[in-house]
C-alpha cells in the first residue's frame, strides 16, 4: 500500500515531467506551502540556479502579515516574487505547483504573480 508521501512524490514527478515537455527553456516558478508559511522560487533549470525567491519569512512581509498561512499572505508573496523576477529580467515562466492542487493559497499566489506582470 502506498503512503501519502510516495503519492505526493509521484504527483510531483509526473508534473515536473509535463513541465519539462512544455517549458521550452523558460524558468520555473516553484511553490512550496507548509502549515505556517508559503514559499516561491524562480528556478533556471538549465543553469541549476535560483534566480529569485520570496516567502512569508521575508522581513518586509512578516511584519505586515497577520499569519503566513492564509490567502492574503500568498497574495503578498505572489506580488513580491513578480517584482523580484522583473528586476532580474524574467517575465515568462512555467508554473510548478508541485504536488498541490491549484486551489486556495497556491491559486492566490499564482493569480497575484500574474497581476504583478509574470506571464504563464
Amino acid at each position: 500500500m502506498s503512503t501519502n508521501l510516495s503519492l505526493q512524490t509521484r504527483r510531483r514527478a509526473r508534473l515536473r515531467y509535463q513541465l519539462r515537455q512544455k517549458s521550452t527553456g523558460r524558468p520555473r516558478l516553484s511553490v512550496f506551502r507548509s502549515g505556517k508559511h508559503i514559499y516561491a522560487q524562480i528556478i533556471d533549470d538549465a543553469a541549476g540556479k535560483t534566480v529569485a525567491a520570496a516567502s512569508t519569512l521575508d522581513k518586509d512581509l512578516k511584519a505586515a502579515l497577520k499569519t503566513g498561512a492564509d490567502k492574503d499572505a500568498a497574495t503578498a508573496v505572489g506580488k513580491l516574487i513578480a517584482e523580484r523576477s522583473k528586476a532580474a529580467g524574467i517575465i515568462a515562466v512555467v508554473f510548478d505547483r508541485g504536488s498541490y492542487l491549484y486551489h486556495g493559497r497556491v491559486k492566490a499566489l499564482a493569480e497575484a504573480a500574474r497581476e504583478g506582470g509574470l506571464d504563464f
